[in-house]
């Protein structure tokens, strides 16, 4: 039905490194960073640089061998936005030089956006009203932590991921199983910043309401408890078997959930695919990043079945299977 016909990400230029940190924190060592989440750098947006810079960069390498012009919906996944209004979709269309009668639009979903754009990009496609859709998922999470979130600041890296979704008659109709659990809400959460006013900080915010506050037991204890379910859910729905799937590429969170995961459902190694030891958790991007590098590798060949899963701040969770 929908088929992934082109991927290209951007990151940053500035880098922060486990060395980096371990001097500012001289009770973690850069080794001891990489053992607990896998990560050995990340990449952090200038002062002025934004979601929006990161988009045109990714988009640009897009469109180096694809017509822009073949576009004709714009699906822009953020939590870090330029602004509240207007639309930074309807921004990049301007900045892209890409036709005035498509579509554009923002949604606000964190770890399990690029699913949930997948399914989005599914039903416009479905429906006609769009053909070619630019996917973007492009996070600045850096600039809500606070300096001496220590915790924090090792697992995000900030990144943009573009990507084309074309039509295909000749790739599977793959289903999506999508879930929602708003009362998890508080554990990963920008308090200060919209329009709430009267709003009290969880006892263990150690920071500022603007900085974003993140209970990290809570959040692997939900990811735990829904995804092994998640995927064994997304196999039945689609009729498959661990055995029919070539690859499992999940949200990047962090090397250890990952891991806890990939054991507790029984995942092979081989099929199991980890890769953000240079980029770090880009939350939204971290699944096209992830393909963009397989690709790259020479690990995917077309007609592979990957399920994808993404999960996180909602608290949010989505799967799906794609043929590359």
């Amino acid at each position: 039905m929908i088929r992934i016909s082109k991927i290209e990400y951007y990151l940053p230029e500035l880098v922060l490194t486990n060395t980096d940190l371990e001097k500012e924190f001289p009770e973690w060592s850069s080794e001891r960073i990489r053992e607990k989440v896998g990560i050995v750098q990340r990449h952090i947006s200038s002062e002025n640089e934004t979601v929006l810079d990161l988009a045109i960069q990714s988009s640009e390498k897009v469109f180096e061998d694809y017509d822009r012009s073949k576009i004709d919906f714009i699906l822009f996944c953020t939590q870090s936005p330029d602004y509240f209004l207007p639309t930074t979709a309807c921004i990049l269309q301007d900045k892209l030089g890409l036709r005035k009668n498509i579509g554009a639009t923002d949604f606000n979903l964190g770890c399990s956006g690029f699913v949930y754009g997948l399914a989005f990009a599914k039903g416009l496609i479905a429906s006609g009203i769009a053909n070619s859709i630019l996917l973007i998922t492009s996070e600045t999470y850096t600039k809500h932590i606070h300096q001496k979130d220590k915790g924090n600041r090792c697992i995000f890296g900030d990144a943009s991921a573009s990507v084309i979704i074309e039509k295909d008659t000749n790739v599977g109709d793959y289903q999506f199983c999508l879930g929602t659990d708003g009362s998890g809400a508080e554990n990963l959460m920008v308090k200060k910043g919209g329009f709430k006013r009267d709003f009290t900080l969880n006892p263990n915010h150690e920071f500022d309401p603007e900085n974003l506050y993140m209970n990290g037991p809570e959040i692997f204890n939900f990811t735990i408890e829904k995804i092994p379910g998640l995927v064994k859910e997304t196999m039945a729905e689609n009729g498959l078997t661990m055995d029919d799937i070539d690859y499992f590429v999940f949200h990047q969170a962090n090397s250890f959930m990952l891991n806890y995961l990939r054991r507790k459902t029984k995942i092979p190694t081989e099929k199991f695919y980890i890769d953000m030891e240079t980029t770090g958790n880009t939350v939204s991007a971290t699944i096209p990043i992830a393909l963009k590098n397989m690709q790259d590798k020479g690990l995917l060949k077309r007609g592979d079945k990957i399920l994808l899963a993404g999960f996180g701040v909602g608290y949010s969770w989505g799967a799906t299977i794609i043929d590359f």
